[in-house]
């Protein structure tokens, strides 16, 4: 599940080149704050799937919504103990 949802979002990425040492930049706008710059085009893909990644791990850790993209929704589930 993890797997897909990154690659949704990755679909869902923006890429333009900037004035900058790494110009490649891209971005995901339904995920808000998550960006990534890189010298190549694979290098900033590459930057961008590492910080899905750490987004998602830390808004499970905040308690913060994550968006269902293209139908991939990640929720904590809560066990019940007996």
């Amino acid at each position: 599940m993890l797997t897909e949802y990154i690659e949704e979002a990755l679909k869902k990425a923006r890429y333009e080149i900037i004035g900058d040492e790494e110009p490649y930049y891209g971005e995901i706008e339904e995920l808000k704050g998550v960006w990534a710059t890189g010298r190549t085009l694979e290098e900033c893909r590459d930057n961008l799937k590492e910080v899905i990644e750490g987004w998602i791990l830390l808004s499970i850790r905040k308690g913060f919504p994550i968006p269902k993209l293209g139908g991939i929704e990640i929720k904590e589930i809560k066990e019940v103990v007996a």
